[in-house]
């Protein structure tokens, strides 16, 4: 049997379980027996640069240190690089898992700190744009997480294509992280525009990078809000936070290493500490929004 059969041959078993007009209530009601749901959380921005990846490596790290179980899927998918930045080697990336020839519990590889990877692939084009075949396999895939983890958190591509449009809408709760740069601003712009107007999103946490200071990122906060309310009306923004400018941040980098980790007491671990705290404080009020029974109801829908 070669691949290309393999793949239809899951596909089509999916199809059966999922493809059904009752399918939410069904995924719903699975869901809600279980004691530990799993909170879905995008990390996003309008532009590259912005230390989106930066930030969810260092982000996973502190909740791990919260006990958290936690696992990062790298959704950049076919320009990868949450590996490289955590100094990983992946035999298998998340590519295996839609072409059928593996499970993505045989993917995932621990990061030193503790948390798992779901790799990507990069430099396969193909990768950037899923077809309905494997986003279902996909789906299908995180069934196992129900009792796994505590946090996914999804690395997403920047910018406006549809596979970073696809993994905004199906996490509940959406970071939008931007910097004192104009492209930013306005890319931020962009994206939430798109996630509002054509997928109706309502709701969006901001997480201001690499500020000098508390009045700078309540500033670059304030500006994209008011442009926001000003041309959508419709959408909340929600300000996180702020992570200050640290020169120690890409000397991690060059080691592969989080900042969090190899230099834990400097500004910006101390700051990655305080988001993921805020985070955990807001758990509750998140539990019956942001977990996975929405992420799988909203993949099936995308």
């Amino acid at each position: 049997m070669d691949q290309a059969t393999g793949l239809r041959g899951i596909v089509e078993e999916k199809k059966n379980r999922y493809d059904r007009p009752d399918v939410s209530a069904d995924i719903i009601t699975e869901v809600e027996k279980m004691s530990n749901p799993v909170r879905v959380i995008s990390v996003t921005s309008g532009k590259g640069g912005v230390g989106k990846t930066n930030t969810v490596a260092n982000l996973a790290l502190a909740l791990r240190k919260m006990s958290k179980r936690v696992l990062v899927l790298d959704a950049d998918l076919g320009l990868a690089n949450m590996d490289v930045l955590l100094g990983l080697n992946p035999r298998y990336t998340i590519n295996h898992v839609l072409q059928g020839e593996k499970k993505m519990e045989e993917v995932m590889v621990t990061a030193p700190s503790g948390f798992k990877v779901l790799p990507a692939a990069s430099g396969i084009q193909e990768l950037t744009e899923l077809d309905s075949s494997q986003r279902l396999l996909l789906l299908s895939e995180f069934d196992a997480l129900q009792e796994i983890f505590d946090v996914l958190l999804i690395d997403t591509g920047a910018g406006i294509s549809s596979n970073v449009m696809y993994f905004n809408f199906a996490a509940k709760e959406k970071v939008v992280i931007v910097t004192n740069e104009p492209t930013s601003l306005t890319d931020a712009y962009a994206l939430i525009k798109v996630l509002t107007n054509k997928y109706r999103q309502k709701r969006f946490k901001v997480l201001v990078n690499a500020a000098r200071s508390r009045q700078e990122a309540e500033r670059i906060f304030r500006n994209l809000s008011l442009v926001v309310d000003q041309f959508l009306s419709s959408p909340a923004l929600d300000f996180l936070g702020w992570i200050p400018y640290d020169k120690q941040i890409p000397a991690s980098v060059r080691h592969q290493q989080m900042v969090l980790q190899r230099y834990p007491n400097t500004p910006a671990s101390k700051s990655f500490m305080d988001l993921a705290e805020r985070l955990i404080a807001d758990e509750e009020a998140s539990a019956f929004e942001g977990d996975i029974k929405f992420f799988w109801r909203r993949l099936l829908n995308a």
